[in-house]
This record gives C-alpha cells, structure tokens and sequence, in this order.
C-alpha cells in the first residue's frame, strides 16, 4: 500500500475540515501533520503527528524580527525558530516511509518535501498567487488541485469540496431565516456588520454560526435558512453550495485577494448576491434579492469533488500521472 502525508495548515479550521471531507476517499494511508490538535475522529489508516508552532515569540530571535521570508524568496522561515526547525524536523523524519506529501499549504513544506525527493500534491487558493513564493511552490508540485471550479489551465480544478457533499437535505426553508456563517468575536468588522444587519430586520430570524456560536454540525441550519450571509472562504461557499442556499457573500480582506476573487467568480455564475461593504439600510434589500436567486450550484462542481482529489492524491503516490 502506498502511504501519503498531508500537512494541514493550522490557520483557522478550514485546512483541517477539507482534509476531513477527502481522507476518506483516499486509498493510501496517510500521516497527517499539523499544529493543531488530533482530532476526535480520524479515519482508518490515518495518523496523526501534531507539530510544535512556529508562529510563537521564543524571545531574543522571535519570529517577527528573524527574517522570516528569506529576502522575499519564501513566506515564513524564522531564522532561529526552534519551533520551525522542529515541525520540519518531523516532517523529514518520516518521509522516507511516504510516497508523496500532500501541501494544503505551505511553501515552505513544498519545498521541503521537494528536497527530500518526494512527490507533491499541493493544494491551491484563489487569489493573485503570482509572487516569487507561490510560483516556486506550483513549480515544484507534481499536481496543483484547485478546490474550487477554476479556470486556470496549470491546475487540476475538482470543483467545492464540502463535507456535506453526500447528505440530503433535512429540513424545507423556514419563512423569514436568515444563517450567518462567521463572526463571535473573532472578525470585530464582521460582528458589527452582523448587529447592523440584525437591527435592520426585525422581521426576521438571525442565528449566527462561528467564534463563540461555533456549530460543529451546522447542516440542518443551513437547510433551513430562506439567505445565508457568508463571508467568501473555500469552505463556507462548497457547504453553502452543498445545501443549494441563496446566499449573501461578502468578501473578507485576505492576503492576495483570496476572498475577492472567488466573490467575482460567485457574481459572474449568478450564484450569490454579492456586496462588498454593506451599509446597515441596504440589508432589507439584499436579502430580498437574495431570496429570489434560484442559483444553480451545480456550477461549483461539489457532487464528487473529495472523490476527485483523492483520486489525484493516490495517481501521483502510485508515480502516475496526475
């Protein structure tokens, strides 16, 4: 059997939840990397090496003031960072058992795996990635997959990979239900955005999911709601996708334009309703457009698109063509 490592990056939770959602379709075993914690369950096959950060001030030498993008050449490694040499460290301790290593992401890790001889499968984003970094990272890959339906030709776009690709949908839209996916303290532009929009509509019935109203499961909400408002990450858009919601998606700032440009995508498909910076008046407005969308989300390739990954995963680990 052929064996993969996958290093999940440790921002946020959506690195974590699109490893979840494709592991399962993948054939070879699999070591898991990352700063964050074991998770509860991992499937059959897979274990699990959590890393020690490498964002964390040591001191004399913090990450901050250690030049940690190499004149430009990479995004982040620290020099003198015990963390950063460990986490590669174990990386490269067990490489020589793997296959291939999937990147979802790092630059850094890419080229580590590069040097250590393996193959690479590195998981893209959206957004200008052309600067000296990313263009050496998708130059090193074996095969760049693109989670979303991309139209760039050097990438293998397998559609939105949701979690809920396979589950039915469990409850009709409820008159006047509106779910937030975001905010709770961790985004305070998003929170204030919410309270505007809330006050706004008082005829309506606002839950929001995420920060400190984190929903683990948050399906039955998203069946149920007549207007999702989301903010235009990877994973929020496949499971909004997943549920065939109308939705509201405003873009969050995000280095190289991430969120900008998959919200121009969602505008030119006529999937959502999309605004950039909402005043508190226009929310009785945007929600009625919204309600009327019929939008076809079968235009963001979700059905399949974990089965699809993972199926470049395996070719590429076995030495095939991706």
């Amino acid at each position: 059997m052929t064996a993969v490592g996958w290093y999940v990056h440790h921002h946020g939770m959506g690195h974590l939840t699109r490893f979840l959602a494709i592991r399962p379709h993948v054939a070879a075993s699999v070591v898991a990397f990352s700063s964050l914690p074991q998770p509860a369950a991992l499937p059959v096959g897979t274990t699990w090496v959590q890393l020690p950060r490498d964002d964390e001030d040591e001191g004399a030498g913090a990450p901050s003031a250690a030049e940690p993008t190499a004149g430009g050449a990479l995004h982040w490694a620290p020099i003198g960072h015990r963390g950063h040499a460990e986490r590669m460290a174990a990386i490269a301790a067990r490489a020589p058992h793997l296959d291939a290593i999937v990147v979802d992401v790092s630059v850094e890790v890419t080229l580590l795996a590069r040097l250590l001889g393996r193959r690479v499968v590195l998981m893209t984003q959206p957004g200008d990635r052309t600067d000296e970094p990313h263009v050496l990272g998708r130059r090193l890959a074996d095969a760049v997959i693109a989670p979303w339906p991309a139209d760039d030709g050097e990438v293998h776009p397998v559609g939105g990979i949701s979690r809920f690709a396979t589950w039915e949908r469990s409850a009709s839209r409820r008159p006047g239900a509106v779910l937030a996916l975001g905010g709770g303290g961790r985004d305070a532009a998003w929170d204030a955005m919410l309270r505007q929009a809330i006050a706004a509509t008082p005829d309506r019935q606002w839950r929001i999911a995420g920060g400190a109203t984190w929903i683990d499961d948050p399906w039955l909400a998203l069946c149920e709601a007549e207007v999702v408002v989301t903010a235009a990450g990877q994973n929020a858009i496949a499971d909004v996708a997943a549920a065939g919601a109308s939705a509201i998606v405003v873009p969050r700032p995000r280095p190289f334009d991430e969120q900008h440009r998959t919200a121009a995508m969602l505008d030119e498909l006529g999937l959502a309703v999309v605004v950039d910076a909402p005043a508190p008046d226009d929310w009785p407005a945007l929600l009625a457009r919204a309600q009327a969308l019929q939008p076809d989300w079968s235009a963001w390739g979700v059905p399949g698109a974990a089965g699809r990954a993972a199926a470049i995963i395996d070719r590429v680990a076995a030495g095939g063509r991706p």
